[in-house]
């Protein structure tokens, strides 16, 4: 069972973009790195094409390794580290900070 999932609300501990907030929109668990609502935004040139006739530069959200974010805590919002405990037979994730459930 994977500690950070799709949709969870996380914060970044390191690099350019620290103690920013977002949830988690695609993980690449290959090259370990995962892409966070804005964080880590960088400016790519486009080519023109027939959808933009003028082309010029866009932002776009980049990877950022996974070991550099943390979940965040329900309870405190603050980063926290994720356990799996087992509870009726299903596996489930527990903040260890506040011991909260995450869902």
């Amino acid at each position: 069972m994977q500690k950070i999932k799709l949709n969870d609300e996380v914060i970044v501990l390191a690099g350019k973009d620290k103690n920013k907030k977002g949830k988690v929109r695609s993980m690449n668990l290959k090259q370990k790195t995962v892409i966070v609502d804005g964080v880590n935004v960088v400016k790519k040139a486009v080519k023109p094409t027939q959808e933009s006739p003028n082309g010029g530069f866009s932002d776009m959200e980049k990877g950022i390794n996974i070991s550099n974010i943390a979940v965040v805590s329900p309870k405190t919002g603050k980063a926290t580290r994720v356990r799996i405990e087992e509870k009726d037979g299903k596996k489930i994730r527990v903040a260890v900070a506040c011991g909260s459930s995450l869902a």
